[in-house]
């Protein structure tokens, strides 16, 4: 069995004022190549297919393309989980039908999701869909006392279990924070404000291979635990990063090899700093077609630095001076400010306030006020 693992689309993403819909069509056309000369027998796709919960038009339209390319044109499986991004009820609307005609999709937490049968040679591969789930939600769901994460994927793991035999081939669908990966900071939205969002590596023993999305990093939990990372680089700390995606071969016996390829953006992201007059007189030739965040250090404002930058750099995506991140305390606490969460800086605020901090009790109900409110937006 060949199957190519890839996750974290965030179609309709709006990267610093960029809509970022055509860069993903680039990029996911170059996918739909390598599915077809790749010859995979299916493409497995580990949730936050959107990046919002109310995708705008061109994104709903884009996936239908995309979808419709890899089942019809190119005649492969696709299975597909949602995320945290996503609205998990309209993702999985028409599933039923759409698994007819080789397109599973799985949407919200279910007791009657059933895991995926595809064939080869050697037999049947199971594969289990573990979509992501609020763990209150998913408690009131299905009636279990499920706290956690990492409750929630295991409930998933034991249902999907008591239905695959235990000789064959299986592999997981995951979209969670793995305990001891790597976020990439400013990307990556938080599965839950408090509480324990992170899901161990052990939860996927029983599996051949796990394909997991949610952090943007092509990383390893093990050989056979992986994330595929995000399509794109969809924040200016993830320059250094790499974009692809996982084609794994399954042996008859469930050994795995992977193969890692990189897809080619349709323009890199890339960070510059120094002196205006330094950027100006000494351009880069070679970042002129890059997204850039530019970093200016001088000690002054610059009249109309950006307009005026991006007669060199025409795609410039964010200007800001060094000065602000460095300078006296009010200006760093404006910048800590902005790396807070919605706990941490309600926290700061009642403790400026009140002359005191929160008690564990009066934190553990901000903790289900702000998920609760969470939860809210992700169903609107």
């Amino acid at each position: 069995m060949r199957f190519l693992h890839t996750s974290d689309w965030h179609l309709g993403r709006i990267f610093h004022g960029l809509h970022m819909t055509d860069d993903q069509a680039i990029v996911l056309e170059e996918l739909i190549a390598l599915v077809k000369e790749s010859n995979v027998d299916a493409v497995l796709i580990a949730g936050d297919i959107y990046d919002r919960a109310v995708p705008p038009t061109q994104a709903v339209t884009l996936l239908d393309e995309v979808l419709r390319r890899l089942v019809q044109e190119a005649d492969k499986n696709v299975i597909m989980i949602a995320g945290n991004h996503d609205n998990a009820d309209r993702l999985g609307f028409g599933q039923s039908l759409l698994s007819q005609n080789k397109l599973y999709i799985t949407g919200p937490v279910s007791p009657s999701t059933q895991p995926v049968v595809l064939y080869d040679t050697y037999g049947p591969v199971y594969f289990a869909p573990l979509t992501y789930g609020e763990p209150l939600a998913a408690s009131e769901l299905l009636r279990q006392p499920l706290k956690t994460h990492e409750d929630v994927v295991r409930w998933q793991i034991s249902n999907q279990l008591r239905q695959i035999p235990d000789t064959e081939r299986k592999v997981a669908l995951a979209h969670v924070f793995l305990t001891g990966a790597h976020e990439s900071p400013d990307s990556e939205r938080p599965l839950a404000i408090g509480g324990a969002t992170t899901v161990g590596i052990d939860c996927f023993a029983p599996f051949n291979y796990a394909a997991l999305g949610h952090l943007h990093a092509c990383q390893n939990g093990s050989s056979k635990v992986r994330y595929s990372g995000s399509l794109l680089k969809y924040s200016f700390n993830e320059v250094q990063q790499s974009k692809g995606v996982h084609i794994v071969d399954m042996a008859a016996d469930g050994s795995i090899t992977v193969e890692t390829v990189q897809l080619k953006p349709r323009r890199e992201l890339a960070c510059l700093r120094g002196s205006f007059s330094e950027l100006v007189s000494k351009p880069q030739p070679e970042l002129y077609d890059c997204y850039l965040q530019v970093t200016l250090t001088d000690e002054q404002p610059i009249l109309d630095a950006k307009y005026r930058l991006e007669q060199v750099y025409p795609n410039i995506l964010h200007l800001e001076y060094a000065r602000l991140h460095s300078g006296n305390d009010a200006d760093t606490a404006a910048v800590n400010h902005k790396k807070l969460g919605t706990a941490e800086l309600f926290e700061a605020f009642f403790t400026q306030v009140n002359n005191r901090q929160l008690t564990d009790s009066e934190k553990s109900l901000l903790s289900d006020i702000i998920n609760s409110e969470v939860q809210t937006e992700r169903q609107a």
